[in-house]
């Protein structure tokens, strides 16, 4: 694969959006797809914003923001990625969706390219079953923030072949990521551990345990986390929190992954976090943090 390869990001969401960013500042030319043309738009949006930010805090140079915003070609037609190196698929996490769009990929990428799923929650093996060519399919679960966070978690399925799991490991290395192998399995190693704490955490807020800026102080403090859960969930949405927590829990039945009732509140009055400028905390500038 080439040092400067084209990726293709296919969903315009809160994962996409952030693995887009990741791919175009690396330098990759990045067609960055979704089948709505406003969510699209949203997407480029916020992939703009965390350059315009990493302007304003000095991360980088107008130049630099520049070379990586020219990198991002948005596309609402499937068939403009017939070029892809590696595809990226950070769609809504529904198994029939994705085995149908793996299908679709059958028949307009090379059969070269590396094709990655993003998920957090479904089976790498049952999402690949939708190709002919399971063996290129490789789990890529990039951890949110994706432009901030370094750890992808790597997920092979159970037909990946050797030179598709290593040709991932040597693109994310190459991306300054840093790759943890994981098993097949609900949740992978981080959501196994996050989503239950997350649940409890909400828990004893809504029990009136803490508030939420003493309970993330507590964390920060005594922990040594880099941020709260609260501030955490703001950054990941409220909506992709309870969609990963209730797949968890339809897979495992254990009432640790099931969501808290707040979080049902909170997501029926669209408080879905730093995204829609009131989470757990309310925000002026809903932008992603700049790096």
């Amino acid at each position: 694969m080439n040092q400067r390869s084209t990726v293709a990001v296919l969903g315009a969401g809160t994962m996409g959006s952030g693995i887009a960013t990741v791919m175009s500042r690396a330098g990759h030319r990045t067609l960055f797809y979704d089948v709505d043309e406003a969510n699209l738009r949203r997407g480029v949006a916020t992939v703009n914003g965390f350059f315009d930010r990493s302007v304003e805090l000095g991360k980088l140079d107008d130049e630099q923001a520049l070379e990586a915003r020219s990198k991002l070609v948005g596309v609402t037609d499937l068939r403009e990625i017939a070029d892809a190196d590696v595809v990226v698929e950070a769609v809504f996490e529904d198994l029939s969706l994705k085995k149908e769009l793996f299908a679709r990929l059958d028949e307009i990428v090379s059969t070269s390219a590396l094709i990655h799923t993003n998920t957090s929650t479904l089976s790498v093996t049952g999402i690949a079953a939708g190709s002919r060519h399971p063996e290129r399919v490789v789990g890529t679960h990039y951890c949110n923030p994706a432009p901030l966070m370094k750890l992808v978690e790597v997920a092979r399925g159970r037909h990946t072949a050797d030179w598709a799991h290593k040709a991932t490991v040597d693109f994310l290395d190459a991306l300054g990521k840093t790759t943890v192998v994981t098993k097949d399995r609900p949740g992978f190693i981080v959501n196994r551990f996050l989503i239950p704490w997350e649940n409890r955490c909400i828990a004893a807020l809504e029990s009136g345990l803490g508030t939420t800026e003493s309970i993330d102080a507590a964390v920060t403090g005594a922990l040594g986390h880099p941020m709260g859960p609260f501030r955490l969930l703001d950054i990941v949405g409220l909506d992709i929190h309870q969609q990963v927590a209730t797949r968890l829990y339809e897979q495992l039945r254990d009432p640790r992954f099931f969501p808290p009732p707040m979080v049902e509140r909170m997501v029926a009055a669209g408080d879905l976090g730093r995204k829609t400028g009131r989470g757990f905390y309310t925000y002026d500038d809903t932008r992603l943090f700049g790096s």
